[in-house]
């Protein structure tokens, strides 16, 4: 039997630039890379009707309820079964998002979102959590004004709630949490995840994608 997987998880603001990291990571480990949300067929419906500019408001409860169910079939289709399998993965978001977004940003009770998010992930966490920290300016001075999806579009005081919420799951739970600087040179801030990774974990799998 296959020694169980990691699963390593990108989190921050928009513009933080852990999806930059996350590619970079997976690379770098030979590790599967996926995200959130997205990553399956409903999931791409969802994403959909969740982030694109000119979908019609959900409110904050029916947000919270897409992203999980849009997480259930990523834990279902994807990482359940790479994780059995014994690979490696890093997801760009996983559950700290929705803390995050849904929690500390739209103002919905915690401890009813950790129940929620812990039914759909049938109890999974990250192995790893990363947060890719940096302020609100430099995120928002990242993004293309002209491109910007609904979540990234909700403005300033929005993403300092977020940002403030990462922090706080970061502060509360350190064993399955780093922050890093999002600021550092790409390449070097690569190779400083890579290291803070083998530190913890050891090096991947032989045979690892």
């Amino acid at each position: 039997m296959a020694t169980r997987g990691r699963l390593l998880a990108l989190e921050g603001i928009d513009g933080c630039g852990k999806s930059t990291q996350a590619r970079a990571l997976s690379q770098a480990l030979g590790a599967r890379l996926t995200h959130e949300p997205g990553a399956t067929a409903l999931g791409d419906t969802l994403r959909q009707i969740l982030l694109a500019p000119d979908a019609p408001a959900v409110s904050p409860r029916s947000e919270a309820l897409l992203m999980a169910a849009d997480r259930a079939e990523h834990v279902a289709l994807v990482l359940e079964p790479a994780l059995t399998a014994g690979e490696w993965v890093v997801s760009d978001r996983f559950s700290g998002s929705t803390m995050a977004y849904q929690g500390y940003g739209r103002g919905l009770p915690i401890s009813e979102l950790s129940a929620l998010v812990a039914w759909a992930t049938a109890g999974l966490v990250a192995d790893l959590s990363i947060l890719v920290d940096v302020t609100v300016d430099v995120a928002g001075a990242r993004l293309d004004p002209g491109a910007r999806d609904r979540l990234e579009g909700l403005g300033p005081e929005f993403a300092g709630r977020v940002r403030d919420g990462f922090l706080a799951q970061a502060a509360q739970d350190p064993e399955h949490w780093v922050v890093v600087d999002g600021t550092m040179e790409e390449r070097a801030l690569t190779t400083s995840l890579v290291e803070i990774v083998r530190q913890r974990f050891g090096p991947p799998p032989r045979g690892a994608r």
